[in-house]
């Protein structure tokens, strides 16, 4: 028998990965879909300034689609999740291949959705996206890892 989670994955996984793709192919009506319109919402941006309400998230989401295009592949790498009653979360890493403005470009970002259940189905209130910091090297030592991020 699938768990709470399972069910959760298994239900939001394949519509926010289609979701996420045809935002980084410029259009964001399907991640607005995806979002809860009720506040509280919140969206943590990687490249934009905290938004809250569904008003400015979903403004920021059109904005952001818009520079993108081209995307040669989005995937979604669960690191972690939960579901339980009426609230859920994923962490993961996002892998995509897109141009932003116009420039081909590869990258990977950490992110954070919390979700809560409305009307019987899952929508996303919170997303934290960043890029995850570089990591020290095994051969590099304590304290050259230190210098290195205390810049």
């Amino acid at each position: 028998m699938p768990s709470p989670t399972d069910d959760f994955l298994a239900e939001v996984l394949p519509r926010q990965t289609a979701a996420e793709r045809a935002m980084h192919n410029g259009d964001a009506g399907p991640r607005g879909e995806l979002w809860s319109h009720a506040d509280p919402v919140s969206l943590f941006g990687a490249w934009l300034p905290i938004r809250t309400g569904w008003a400015d998230v979903g403004a920021a989401f059109e904005r952001v689609a818009a520079q993108f295009s081209d995307s040669l592949g989005y995937r979604f790498e669960v690191v972690a999740a939960g579901a339980s009653g009426d609230l859920a979360y994923t962490i993961g890493f996002e892998h995509n291949t897109v141009s932003v403005n116009g420039t081909p470009t590869t990258y990977t970002l950490r992110a954070t959705h919390v979700y809560r259940r409305e009307d019987g189905g899952w929508k996303i209130v919170h997303r934290h996206g960043d890029r995850p910091p570089d990591e020290p090297g095994p051969e590099e030592t304590s304290a050259e890892a230190h210098s290195r991020y205390a810049r």
